[in-house]
């Protein structure tokens, strides 16, 4: 069985406890108005031309991103950094993208991964089937968890596809005592309104067992990929909350009884 992916990051300290290997997903479903990573949103691997300049001449060459790879050749890069995982408690995080987009090749990798005893997570946007949640779950050991605004109509506009059945994913986690951490965007003018943390709020407020969010910082360093892949950059002018406004937000979660990062 193949899957496609567009990146493999080694020595990571992101996305999930110790040093940690990251394997970015093709495909997403949502088209988030603030997506860091618009190369992966395509499933299907894509080219584009890079340019370099010398000495006032140009030079062209064509890139690829996106590749086809086996569940045992992704187990064999995995497993080489088993020795770092082993020493500092980290593992392998499977990021995208959306990795619940490719859901068979997914549970087939952790599979591997549970057998090998690594230790997983998935960073995701929990849009999937109630049926994909469930099959996952069992092989997986952390679920990164985004929840980016409540209101049906405000989802729909900012990502393009509808809330409902991410909550309810998420409740379903929540009700089988899963390992979950949640991570909330801070886009400026989108999720930071009032009236979006207040809806926030409250739904981590009828969580029964998830106790922990992160707060992840807008940045705008996805500038020039907009450009070369020839997408419309909606963010292109906003500006990140400042440090003293994210520190604000983070006593306003602490003060619901929650465990909150910022960065994640």
């Amino acid at each position: 069985m193949e899957g496609t992916i567009f990146d493999i990051k080694h020595f990571a300290v992101h996305d999930g406890p110790g040093i940690r290997q990251t394997i970015f997903f093709k495909g997403c479903p949502l088209n988030c108005w603030w997506c860091h990573n618009p190369e992966s949103q395509n499933v299907n691997p894509e080219k584009y031309t890079k340019v370099n300049k010398l000495d006032g001449k140009e030079f062209k060459k064509e890139v690829a991103v996106g590749y086809k790879i086996s569940v045992d050749e992704l187990l064999k890069t995995i497993s080489g950094d088993k020795i770092f995982f082993e020493e500092s408690g980290g593992g392998v995080t499977f990021s995208g993208g959306e990795p619940l987009m490719q859901a068979r090749f997914l549970i087939e990798i952790l599979k591997q991964c549970k057998q090998n005893k690594i230790y997983t997570c998935i960073d995701t946007t929990g849009f999937a089937s109630k049926n994909t949640i469930e099959k996952i779950a069992d092989f997986v050991d952390c679920f990164l968890f985004d929840i980016k605004l409540i209101d049906e109509k405000l989802h729909q506009k900012y990502t393009g596809i509808p809330v409902k059945g991410i909550l309810e994913n998420l409740q379903w986690l929540d009700q089988n005592n899963k390992n979950v951490v949640l991570r909330f965007p801070i886009i400026p003018g989108i999720t930071n309104t009032s009236k979006n943390i207040s809806e926030v709020k409250s739904l981590l407020k009828s969580l029964k067992n998830i106790n922990q969010i992160d707060l992840l910082p807008y940045h705008n360093i996805s500038n020039g990929k907009y450009l070369r892949f020839n997408k419309e950059n909606k963010m292109k002018n906003a500006e990140p909350l400042s440090d003293d406004e994210m520190q604000n937000l983070k006593l306003e979660f602490e003060s619901i009884g929650f465990k909150v990062g910022i960065g994640g």
